[in-house]
């Protein structure tokens, strides 16, 4: 499931070929296996993801979702994201936690999308 494109996943969701639950625990277990050693990820919040998740399928059930609705995603760590470290990728903002999120990350959750944390980045996208 990994491999697949977000539209391919919004769809094997939309068709219940599986469930949000089972599709970010797919990429959390990902996530465990393999980021050690890329360091792609700043923050993951395995416990919130999967709340995220629970709560667009049943979402699914009762028909009140939309079409990317439960669809794991990371947001670049550039983009606020209220209660979760955000760094921007810089050591001078390592330890900033914003108390909001910022359009896009609210934006995304209405849409349903799950996020699983947050990826590192070039110091303040300079790169």
């Amino acid at each position: 499931m990994h491999s697949l494109s977000v539209a391919e996943m919004a769809e094997a969701l939309s068709q219940g070929q599986c469930t949000s639950e089972e599709l970010t625990q797919v990429f959390l277990e990902r996530i465990a296996q393999f980021d050690a050693e890329l360091n792609s990820l700043i923050t993951v919040d395995p416990d919130s993801a999967l709340e995220q998740a629970r709560a667009a399928d049943t979402r699914r059930r009762s028909g009140e979702a939309g079409p990317l609705t439960g669809v794991p995603m990371i947001h670049k760590d550039i983009f606020l994201t209220a209660g979760q470290r955000t760094t921007c990728g810089s050591r001078m903002l390592g330890n900033f936690v914003p108390p909001f999120d910022a359009t896009i990350v609210e934006r995304c959750a209405a849409a349903g999308l799950v996020t699983l944390g947050k990826a590192n980045m070039d110091e303040f996208a300079m790169g």
